[in-house]
């Protein structure tokens, strides 16, 4: 029996041995947070001169060099809540697709916590955002503490703990490094463009390893209870899950022969862009009096003259599906369930490639052939593209019919010909809104259709995506087992 309460306290007591350090850091930065809060509500005066010292130094300093600008709100919107909600949501979904519940919940709180913590906080403050002579950033609401720079802190820093294990030890110092790196310069980016005082990007960090502290600790203490170990920082929240939370397995080479894979898609790449000057230059300026000339003609005024409120309203909505934000959109969440389910990087590189290669063929040709927009009413205003071919129909046609070159081969339950009917729908519903609202000609559809089966299939004869189903891989959760992943959440919270 004391054998037995021997091994009971075991854990216990590396648990102690090994968090008391970082108990004392959890208390020490909460601490410190409060004093913070304490000194901007009270408006303590030294504090009040760094803070609108530094933003009109540092206004002074950014605002007439406008690239730097951009740089700088390029990294800024690293750490907004749209990136940080995509990359927690897919971490959860692909965590529970791995059977990862545990984590998956570790994720899902400590990232619920920052966003209640953002908004409760700037609302008990109650403090103005930085004054500057030369606004070089808009931002509406409260100032004290920085949302990007919390939000940026905590779900970077969650993401580390979770998928450190997947990493080999000689990469971990450098990912923490990494990501250290970044979060600060998020947080200096808010400071840069002026829209928050320093003592709002300190206290964010303050209450950022707080919170993520105080969850870790939590994590660590339901490790106690399982009778597991309590790892060091450096291996992550769950070592034992290290083969679970990789992305892929590491392979030799993604391409059997990349070179010579390299070699075919700059070639084919290409051959594509010279088929669409031909059919481009022939439909534009050289096809009078044909069928094309006529069809161009005919359909964007009979368009023109059928328009009404309404169907500008549902025209406008069709369009956007096809615009470069929801094309990227669908491209980032379907390429890490790729991962999530079935472990391999070549269909993800099929996607990336095809979504790469439509999009520089299509600015390539719409430059070389440079053909003006239908001559009727356009609802959309100028673009900086000529008409030949429609990129928005081209990036249709090309993420959809991707996804269901992938997804197709890989199951056979009922609902993959959602998949097929999508792959037509989308393209025919974003062509039909685009020559609608008079931005583009019917030929210029058949230019989009052109480019998207000449890469696409380019594409699928080189990368081979569904080549690792005749190595036999099957999903981390086969097809009749997809209903469990509701009950992972439920099951996180029991002990093994």
């Amino acid at each position: 029996m004391s054998a037995v309460k021997e091994v009971l306290r075991r854990p216990l007591g590396h648990f102690t041995e090994r968090t008391l350090a970082g108990l004392a850091l959890v208390l020490g930065t909460g601490v410190g947070f409060g004093l913070l809060l304490v000194l901007v509500r009270v408006r303590w005066t030294p504090l009040y001169d760094v803070d609108h010292g530094v933003a009109a130094w540092l206004n002074d300093l950014i605002a007439p060099h406008g690239p730097l600008v951009t740089v700088l709100n390029a990294l800024t919107d690293l750490g907004g809540r749209a990136v940080i909600i995509w990359l927690v949501s897919v971490a959860v979904i692909g965590l529970l697709i791995r059977r990862q519940g545990r984590l998956a919940v570790f994720l899902i709180v400590t990232g619920l916590g920052a966003l209640i913590l953002d908004p409760a906080l700037k609302t008990l403050v109650d403090r103005l955002r930085p004054e500057v002579e030369v606004p070089i950033g808009a931002y509406a609401g409260n100032s004290f503490p920085s949302g990007h720079a919390l939000g940026s802190f905590v779900a970077y820093g969650a993401l580390l703990l979770v998928f450190l294990p997947a990493m080999s030890r000689r990469w971990r110092k450098p990912a923490i490094a990494l990501v250290g790196t970044l979060v600060f310069l998020i947080g200096l980016t808010r400071i840069a463009l002026g829209v928050h005082f320093v003592s709002d990007v300190l206290g964010a960090w303050l209450l950022g390893a707080a919170w993520l502290g105080v969850t870790g600790y939590a994590f660590r203490l339901w490790r106690v209870e399982r009778g597991r170990r309590v790892p060091s920082l450096t291996e992550g929240l769950e070592p034992e899950a290290a083969h679970e939370v990789a992305p892929a397995p590491d392979e030799a080479h993604l391409l059997p022969h990349p070179r010579a894979a390299v070699f075919e898609l700059l070639v084919g790449w290409v051959l594509v862009l010279g088929v669409l000057y031909g059919f481009g230059m022939f439909v534009s300026y050289h096809a009078g009096g044909t069928f094309f000339a006529t069809l161009d003609t005919d359909v964007p005024r009979w368009f023109a003259e059928h328009r009404t409120p309404g169907r500008d309203d549902v025209s406008y909505w069709w369009s956007k599906a096809g615009d470069t934000h929801a094309i990227l959109l669908i491209s980032l969440v379907f390429c890490p369930l790729v991962l999530a389910v079935w472990r391999r990087w070549r269909p993800v590189l099929f996607v990336a490639l095809a979504m790469f290669g439509e999009l520089s063929l299509f600015l390539a040709s719409a430059a070389a052939v440079d053909r003006p927009r239908p001559p009727v009413g356009n609802l959309d205003g100028p673009m900086p593209t000529s008409s030949f071919p429609s990129g928005h129909i081209a990036a249709t046609i090309c993420v959809w019919l991707a996804v269901t070159l992938i997804v197709f081969p890989r199951t056979d339950r009922w609902w993959r010909w959602i998949f097929v009917a999508l792959a037509v729908i989308m393209p025919v519903g974003v062509a039909v809104s685009r020559m609608y609202r008079g931005m583009h000609h019917p030929t210029d559809f058949m230019g989009a259709i052109l480019l998207s089966a000449l890469w696409i299939g380019l594409l699928y004869w080189v990368v081979r995506p569904n080549e690792d189903l005749r190595e036999g891989n099957r999903p981390a959760i086969e097809s009749e087992q997809i209903g469990e992943l509701d009950d992972e959440l439920a099951k996180a919270g029991r002990v093994d």
